[in-house]
């Protein structure tokens, strides 16, 4: 067995020791990695499952005492997980295929040929591999805080953490650093959490979202009659917060006067309100954020060199998601789970094949834009999976237009022509956001989509698509 590589442990359940012990002979000898286990009664099944994990189990239907349809229901309540194959006679194949209704994965017939066995067997551990890491996954999601904690396993988040956990420590004014949608205040708040202040006041703003003319007073307040309208003192954020932590968000938007006020602030600690005389002692820690190269607008005079050094005393850089795509399932997972849980339903499964879709999806908007198309799955998901058929439907206004097939003269286009443009679309549309994904790369195209290499390169070919255009 290769390192890493999990086993995985079959049970055989049949009243014909004999017959068992001859399937056994031959999974081993063709799977030689699994672990094989036999039972000979029901009871005996359920005794092996409270006991040992196991991922697939080939049971006969008709057995003395507890029969094959008697025993899948209570197997699968403890081993909701588990890939089972019902074995039966050519005469009762119906029962076997209503077994299959009723949750079983796959059912074989006596005689069993082995290449049929192995078959089975085989679809069987890509299932059980399947759902185990699908399990894996749920688990670490739910290891994650719903709100407060950056999901991701991924190099660039292990690396994201170490340096969140290091400026954290400190009291220095922070710079976070990244594209929208990749979690700036998220981040903001959690190097808050893990700090001395975290007892204390967190406030983050939107410096853009506030007028210009009123952001001043709001950041620093402003006394009765400073101007029409003030009729009362008003405290400012930075008053407010006063021993906590303030997130400025995109700092690279504020006006040349607030910069000037908000350098005193971080030089002297002290802020003076609108149409004040005096200045106020503070004990703020400033974490600013931006979208923004603020070395540009250094260089065309529009924000403070100055500021900027003293903002910048330490850097966080949160990696975009395409810098990170091997973190989208885990997202994914936490996202469908949160968005169930706005919406009071109960908890959704995702096929494998729309994860791997997702992971090849190029992500502008990085992780909101991967949240809110996972909440617009979690709508049109009518059933307890989400499967390519949701994506489909989701996706369906959002696929790029092409020329519309010709019709003849009823306005009716061929069944067969249109079923085929619509196969193209999607194939064009999904090729293309996987070689984003890759840069081109052929090779890790086809292992990342499941295709084969010359699969992918006729797929390529069919659409005229290069994937050096790519790179």
């Amino acid at each position: 067995m290769e390192q890493g590589e999990v086993q995985q442990t079959i049970l055989l359940v049949d009243d014909e020791q004999d017959f068992a012990r001859g399937l056994q002979r031959l999974i081993v000898r063709k799977f030689p990695n699994m672990e094989v286990l036999l039972a000979h009664t029901g009871n005996g099944a359920l005794d092996v499952l409270k006991s040992t994990h196991v991922d697939i189990m080939l049971t006969d239907m008709l057995m003395p005492g507890m029969t094959g349809m008697e025993l899948l229901p209570l197997a699968l309540e403890l081993r909701p997980d588990l890939s089972m194959v019902m074995l039966t006679a050519h005469g009762t194949i119906e029962t076997a295929v209503q077994a299959v209704k009723y949750g079983a994965y796959d059912f074989l017939t006596k005689p069993v040929e082995p290449s049929e066995l192995f078959r089975v067997v085989a679809k069987s551990q890509e299932r059980a591999a399947l759902m185990n890491e699908n399990r894996l996954l749920k688990e670490q999601v739910r290891s994650f805080s719903t709100s407060d904690e950056l999901i991701g396993e991924s190099p660039a988040m292990q690396q994201l953490k170490l340096s969140i956990q290091a400026v954290a420590h400190s009291d220095y004014t922070v710079l976070v650093r990244g594209e929208s949608g990749t979690g700036k205040e998220m981040v903001a708040r959690m190097i808050h959490q893990l700090s001395t202040r975290n007892e204390k006041t967190f406030l983050s703003v939107n410096c853009p979202a506030i007028p210009e003319q009123l952001l001043e007073s709001e950041l620093f307040g402003h006394v009765k009659g400073a101007f029409t309208g003030a009729d009362k003192d008003h405290k400012g954020l930075f008053a407010t917060t006063d021993g906590g932590t303030l997130h400025l968000d995109e700092i690279g938007d504020i006006s040349f006067q607030v910069q000037t006020k908000l350098l005193r602030v971080l030089q002297e600690g002290e802020v003076r309100p609108v149409g004040a005389n005096h200045n106020e002692h503070v004990n703020v820690r400033v974490v600013a954020s931006t979208n923004q190269e603020l070395e540009k607008h250094i260089q065309d005079k529009s924000f403070r060199e100055d500021l900027y050094y003293r903002l910048n005393v330490l850097t966080v850089t949160i990696p975009p998601l395409r810098e990170r795509v091997t973190d989208i399932p885990l997202l994914t997972y936490h996202f469908l789970r949160q968005s169930c849980t706005e919406m009071g339903l109960p908890e959704k499964g995702i096929a494998p094949d729309v994860l791997t879709y997702l992971s090849t999806k190029q992500w502008q908007g990085n992780v909101r834009e991967l949240q809110n198309y996972v909440r617009r799955l979690t709508v049109f998901c009518s059933g307890e999976t989400v499967d390519m058929n949701v994506v489909r439907l989701v996706d369906s206004g959002t696929l790029t237009a092409v020329a519309a097939p010709e019709s003849d003269s009823s306005g009716i286009t061929q069944y067969k022509e249109a079923k085929n443009k619509v196969i193209d679309d999607f194939t064009q549309a999904y090729v293309s956001d996987l070689l984003k994904s890759t840069k081109g790369n052929i090779s890790e195209a086809a292992r990342v989509s499941g295709l084969s290499r010359v699969a992918l390169q006729k797929i390529l070919a069919r659409l005229n698509m290069d994937a050096a255009s790519f790179r």
